[in-house]
């Protein structure tokens, strides 16, 4: 047994754990870091109605986007992974008590649409719902709907600064 207490064999051996040690630690950090790079994101799906009756509940491929009034739009449900082909779009047809008094009955409509495609910077997927009981889906990577024209930013900024 050595008396001495640094001695080159020992500074290698604490040299070594430590370098173990960072490794322990960092390696889970590394892991997680290039996963969350690779892997396809989870999207938030909203809505938007444009037909005269409400929508009592909706689904995308059993993914559940909630309600929404008659001619309004709808909240934001998160987040699960929609990337198959297609889509199998659900709803339920509500009704207004004026609607209800008229004999206007609750309404089940599914229908099967190809998904768009969608860039690695889409995070959400809205959903509208059109007169007639048409429905179009399409991705973008904020809440502008990407069924109408985005506003001009550079107009809009030059619009404030003259007098």
């Amino acid at each position: 047994m050595s008396l001495i207490l640094n001695s080159p064999r020992q500074r290698s051996w604490r040299r070594r754990g430590l370098i173990f040690g960072l490794l322990i630690l960092l390696l889970p950090s590394a892991i997680f870091y290039l996963y969350g790079l690779l892997r396809t994101p989870g999207a938030m799906l909203t809505s938007e109605n444009y037909m005269d009756r409400p929508v009592g509940s909706f689904w995308v491929n059993d993914f559940w986007g909630g309600n929404l009034s008659a001619m309004g739009g709808g909240g934001i449900m998160c987040c699960r992974r929609l990337d198959d082909s297609t889509a199998k779009v659900v709803w339920i047809l509500s009704m207004s008590q004026s609607q209800e008094d008229q004999g206007m009955r609750i309404e089940r409509h599914e229908i099967e649409v190809p998904m768009p495609p969608r860039s690695r910077d889409d995070r959400y997927l809205h959903v509208r719902f059109d007169p007639g009981n048409k429905v179009r889906l399409g991705w973008s990577p904020d809440l502008f709907s990407p069924f109408v024209p985005r506003p001009d930013t550079a107009k809009t900024s030059e619009q404030g600064t003259n007098p």
